[in-house]
């Protein structure tokens, strides 16, 4: 019995050695351009989704790759643009191709720029979070060197100055929790976790499906909520100054922000382009008509690239399913409005 345990102990200590000797040859544990606990919620995420939708049914499937981009992966030095912004912009309770992104995909597909647009945007991010990412996701990924980086932002920047929300709350980057980034930054250095991660996310096919109603969304909506109001009807009986001038504290420190994210991007060797955005209400939302409306004026003023989709989309209750997030018909008129602008800043870059 004696020798019995004594062989046991050998085994378990052979096979504990040979297993942490894998770990420090092959994981990450020294390497520098590991993510370590950031980004913790979007690395190769799945979920299947039914959305109902103008009568009709869509079962999907939503993913985010190695790299915590929406969609399958590419290879890092492939990407030649990328697009942030909070759930507006990551758009999961879609399918892939009624996504702003993929519309816009399409659209330069058809021209002669040789430019694809992938999709970084994550649930919940200002201006603060897409900080963050500059910091501590992209500067992680080797090879990643996109010419350009747009950010569809204005939504969540209203609530980015509460005390609360920190920029690792900001999208959830990083875990509040001392023990969960430990155990996070083990995660992802631990070869064996790493492989068991990316088998999973290949062949596993979740069983649960969420289910968003967007036809019983925009009734809900338009139940309880004013008509949209575009830029020119808000400009007949409404001054701008003095919207601007009651947040001016606001304004100010988001185009901090923006100054920030331009610097940032520049130094990355890409070309920041700026684009603002609406919820359901339109110019009725005088805190994002604010911010919308500094960024143009901060962009002209410093020669930055910006698109204003804010003052020229028409927008009509079911462009929104929940106010917020855009439905396919919301997406497609926002995308036809970002096209032609985007494209031209394409061509005017490149010559």
């Amino acid at each position: 019995m004696k020798n019995f345990f004594k062989i046991l102990s050998v085994n378990i200590l052979i096979v504990l050695t040979t297993l942490s000797l894998i770990e420090i040859f092959f994981g990450y544990w020294f390497d520098e351009n590991n993510l370590g606990p950031y980004v913790r919620e979007h690395r190769m995420r799945k979920a299947s989704y039914i959305v109902n939708y103008e009568g009709k049914s869509y079962d999907f499937i939503y993913k985010r790759n190695y790299h915590a981009f929406r969609g399958a992966d590419v290879p890092l030095k492939d990407i030649s643009a990328v697009i942030m912004g909070g759930s507006t912009t990551d758009e999961r309770y879609k399918p892939d191709k009624y996504t702003i992104t993929e519309i816009l995909n399409k659209k330069i597909s058809k021209t002669k720029n040789d430019i694809r647009i992938y999709n970084a945007g994550i649930e919940g991010q200002s201006t603060r979070g897409h900080i963050s990412n500059l910091k501590y996701w992209f500067p992680k990924l080797k090879d990643f060197k996109p010419k350009y980086i747009l950010y569809y932002i204005g939504i969540n920047d209203q609530y980015a100055n509460k005390g609360l929300r920190n920029e690792f709350q900001d999208g959830n980057i990083l875990s509040e929790s001392y023990t969960e980034r430990i155990l996070d930054n083990i995660k992802s250095r631990s070869i064996f976790y790493d492989l068991l991660r990316k088998l999973k996310h290949r062949y596993h096919k979740s069983d649960k499906k969420l289910l968003y109603d967007f036809d019983e969304g925009i009734k809900k909506y338009k139940q309880n909520n004013p008509e949209f109001l575009s830029y020119k009807e808000f400009i007949k009986n409404n001054s701008l100054e003095e919207v601007l001038l009651k947040y001016k504290e606001l304004t100010e420190v988001y185009t901090a922000r923006i100054d920030k994210l331009h610097a940032e991007t520049i130094k990355m060797g890409s070309i920041p382009i700026f684009i603002n955005q609406l919820t359901a209400k339109g110019f009725n939302n005088s805190k994002l008509v604010a911010l919308n409306s500094s960024l143009i004026i901060h962009c002209k003023k410093n020669k930055y690239h910006y698109i204003d989709v804010a003052s020229n989309l028409e927008g009509k209750l079911d462009f929104w399913w929940d106010g917020i997030h855009t439905t396919p018909k919301g997406s497609k008129e926002i995308a036809d409005i970002i096209a032609p602008q985007l494209i031209k800043i394409f061509e005017d870059t490149n010559k």
